[in-house]
């Protein structure tokens, strides 16, 4: 009887194991990885302050997180983290923020994207992006699979993250029909956007600098510098967002989230956005700041009542 009894204990654990509802999948196979050159390079993961922060990424990936099928509501959400484009802090505002959305029944997939200071881009500023329009087709690909509704996958970015998203929102297409691939024949527009305490200008007056000289260099010419100024950049189809941010924020100033605020209703984009009086900068969940960690159930609110 004991024989038989730890044979189907061993497959219980090996089942449960290959059924994980957190894995990891790579956005692309290791020799198809584009703006991409091979360096002696090595990803780098150390521990400031008790968080977990990346830096030389290497391969770019997904890490999945999904409620369990009885509790999903078929919304998705890719999450940036930040890290001024020098570091992306991959648990304060990735795994925790997908751990609190799988609580509410939503899938999360935190985006481990390039970083611009690698030697392995072959054009710096290119590779942000390219790996968030990867994300984007690669969880559309994959949405039945998942419990996800292919038209309610959003994405959200925080800090020099958000400035990431806020890029996908307003630098999307619709899906390149003739590649020889075919996830990249799906659209990479967000049906939504998340912004919390965004980068999203590179002008000289209010934009984050530090993020501006880490992608594009400190002596871009307008052009560029224009291209990634995302409140010039809004159009018609440009997603319905929501903007978090603090009026403390010494780091990333509020004016960019009110410029990408005013940008948005210009264009007649459903927008909404919570303005703190208090919290600074890289809050997270803001847990045991007061009212202000309730930024959550406004998100919340917010995406429970969208009409895509």
């Amino acid at each position: 009887m004991f024989k038989p009894l730890f044979f189907s204990a061993s497959l219980l654990i090996a089942f449960n194991t290959s059924f994980s509802q957190n894995f990891v999948l790579p956005l692309w196979d290791d020799d198809k990885i584009p703006n991409y050159q091979t360096t002696d390079e090595t990803e780098l993961v150390t521990y400031d302050n008790g968080m977990r922060v990346v830096s030389l990424v290497q391969k770019p990936n997904i890490t999945v997180f999904l409620p369990s099928k009885r509790n999903a509501n078929g919304k998705a959400v890719i999450i940036c983290p930040g890290g001024g484009y020098h570091v992306e802090v991959t648990d304060w505002e990735g795994t925790d923020i997908a751990k609190w959305f799988n609580s509410k029944g939503i899938a999360a997939i935190v985006l481990k994207y390039r970083l611009p200071f690698s030697k392995s881009n072959i054009t710096p500023h290119k590779s942000p992006l390219l790996d968030a329009k990867r994300a984007m087709r690669l969880v559309r690909h994959h949405a039945k699979e998942w419990n996800i509704n292919q038209n309610e996958i959003g994405i959200m970015g925080f800090s020099a993250g958000g400035h990431v998203a806020s890029t996908l929102g307003t630098h999307f297409d619709y899906g390149i029909k003739d590649s020889p691939d075919s996830l990249d024949t799906l659209s990479s527009r967000p049906d939504f956007m998340i912004l919390m305490y965004p980068v999203i200008s590179f002008n000289s007056q209010y934009g984050h600098l530090g993020s501006k000289n880490a992608l594009i260099g400190e002596n871009a010419d307008t052009t560029l510098v224009d291209y990634y100024s995302n409140e010039l950049n809004v159009k018609e189809d440009t997603p319905p967002t929501i903007l978090i941010h603090s009026t403390d924020d010494k780091s990333v100033p509020i004016k960019n989230s009110l410029m990408f605020y005013e940008a948005l209703i210009e264009k007649n984009i459903s927008a909404e956005m919570h303005i703190y009086p208090y919290g600074g900068h890289g809050f997270s969940l803001a847990i045991g700041k007061g009212y202000l960690q309730t930024w959550t159930d406004r998100v919340f609110d917010w995406m429970d009542n969208l009409e895509l």
